[in-house]
């Protein structure tokens, strides 16, 4: 048996460069939203819809196809294509730094970062790119709850994003575009649980297989990616609930009424409605993602 080859070259095992992340970011922006962009709207529906709207995933989905086209899958894909490569941009690029600046500070001597300390990273890298993903998810997440018929635009309280940003800012000001950053923190702190695991695997495939680095690269991107999601979805569920409750009648107040308010409706199942597609979409479109991500970073100069 031929020895494995050596850890994927990553970008702390490279001369760190500021800027390199974050080209390789809007890259992975590009390959998450094509792939995953789908999932995302019929796990939204679920996640803010009644259990008595739709029987599950696949009745969403024929109904949204049905009613509104393959479209309709891509309701609200405006704001995070142009979003999801500045926050794959910030987030891949401050990680990349952050982990520069524990190792320089922490670990000068180790070659590698700890799991621990990419989990720390993460959850810097996290926090920094809620600053531009809250408005983001917020517009988008109104989009994609928008129901109507294919082509028919009617009684649609926003007609695209740049409609719903206008309305948003007009009636709100700023904090109405902001509305569930606090949400947004708490559930990108989870991002500790991704990019340690992203580390674990990584390292075990490379120990262990054969793979090429790609390949550990995509294996390693879509299992991390699933463990943030099984730690982090709660916490996902309620956001959704916050960013798409009517600001001008606010029925929550806080994260705690939200929490409080999925549960009355369905229970301790509330908060993990919608998982099935969430969970489907992790892998393919993180491993694609951190494939471009990773690929990007080795290349660049």
């Amino acid at each position: 048996m031929s020895a494995p080859p050596p850890p994927p070259k990553t970008a702390e095992r490279q001369q760190h460069s500021a800027y390199r992340g974050f080209v390789a970011g809007v890259f992975s922006g590009v390959g998450k939203l094509t792939v995953g962009h789908p999932f995302d709207t019929i796990k939204v529906r679920l996640q803010t819809s009644t259990t008595t709207h739709f029987k599950g995933p696949l009745d969403c989905l024929r109904q949204t196809i049905h009613r509104e086209g393959f479209r309709g899958l891509y309701k609200g894909a405006s704001p995070p294509l142009v979003g999801w490569m500045f926050m794959d941009s910030l987030m891949l690029g401050s990680l990349s730094n952050y982990r520069s600046l524990i190792k320089t500070n922490f670990y000068p001597h180790q070659e590698r970062l700890p799991p621990m300390a990419q989990g720390v990273a993460g959850v810097m890298a996290g926090w920094t790119v809620s600053l531009i993903a809250a408005p983001v998810e917020h517009v988008k997440a109104r989009l994609q709850v928008q129901y109507n018929a294919r082509g028919n635009r009617e009684g649609m309280k926003y007609k695209g994003p740049i409609d719903c940003i206008k309305k948003l800012y007009g009636s709100h000001g700023l904090r109405g575009l902001y509305h569930g950053l606090t949400a947004t923190l708490l559930f990108r702190t989870f991002f500790f649980f991704w990019w340690g695991s992203y580390d674990l695997f990584s390292r075990y495939l490379s120990t262990h297989t054969n793979l090429s680095t790609p390949a550990i690269n995509f294996w390693a991107g879509g299992l991390s990616a699933q463990m943030f999601w099984i730690t982090s979805y709660p916490s996902d569920a309620i956001k959704q609930r916050i960013m798409t409750d009517d600001l001008d009648q606010r029925r929550l107040k806080n994260w705690r009424e939200a929490a409080r308010s999925v549960y009355r409706e369905a229970g301790w199942r509330g908060y993990w409605r919608g998982f099935l597609p969430c969970f489907l979409r992790a892998f393919p479109a993180n491993a694609v993602a951190l494939v471009a991500f990773e690929g990007v970073m080795r290349n660049l100069p």
